[in-house]
């Protein structure tokens, strides 16, 4: 049986081509990924010649159990530093925390109906997003903007590290009735404002 790692190592077979990721970000789901197709446009100043050396699209699957929860991790990690992704480290970090949050969850919540998640990783040429997807059909709310502080902290914290990144989060259901819960992030992180400083008066 093929580890997690050798899992890892190309693109997927089915869904989109790594020459299509930066227009089709996603394998198509039952009700599309409406925020998601916002990352996968390209950038009006790049050329169209084709895709960028680090793009692509790639899957794992791995048994719903507390020892995939770092070897998912390691696996993310390593796929962005063999594929010379140039995300910067805030960005990683907060990937595979990300990862880590999402595979917990679906360990602690979701093994008994679904004994196997996937993990996918999209880079397009400006972005970067990862999914976990289970069978069990619960939809969690956590992660919707008005839910407060109400749901999982693990999902709470998935929100939060996105909201800072400038990115985008969702849960949504799949064709086989199970879920996948995403959250994609920009490259580059996310301008702010600089907080006023008195003393610079």
């Amino acid at each position: 049986m093929p580890s997690i790692r050798d899992e890892f190592r190309s693109p997927i077979r089915s869904g989109p081509k790594p020459s299509q990721t930066r227009r089709v970000v996603t394998i198509e789901r039952e009700g599309g990924d409406r925020q998601m197709r916002e990352y996968g446009r390209v950038p009006p100043d790049r050329p169209t010649a084709g895709p960028l050396p680090y793009e692509g699209v790639w899957r794992f699957t791995a048994p719903s159990v507390d020892a995939s929860v770092p070897q998912a991790r390691r696996a993310v990690r390593d796929l962005l530093a063999r594929q010379g992704v140039p995300a910067a480290d805030d960005t990683v970090q907060g990937l595979l925390l990300i990862v880590s949050e999402l595979v917990t969850n679906v360990v602690r919540h979701a093994a008994l109906l679904s004994p196997m998640l996937a993990v996918e990783v999209a880079v397009g040429a400006e972005w970067v997003r990862v999914s976990v997807e289970d069978n069990h059909p619960y939809r969690p709310k956590a992660l919707e903007a008005d839910q407060g502080q109400t749901g999982g902290r693990g999902l709470l914290l998935v929100r939060e590290i996105t909201k800072e990144a400038g990115g985008a989060c969702d849960a949504e259901h799949t064709a086989t009735g199970g879920k996948v819960i995403w959250a994609a992030l920009p490259l580059k992180p996310a301008v702010t404002t600089p907080r006023w400083d008195p003393s610079a008066l």
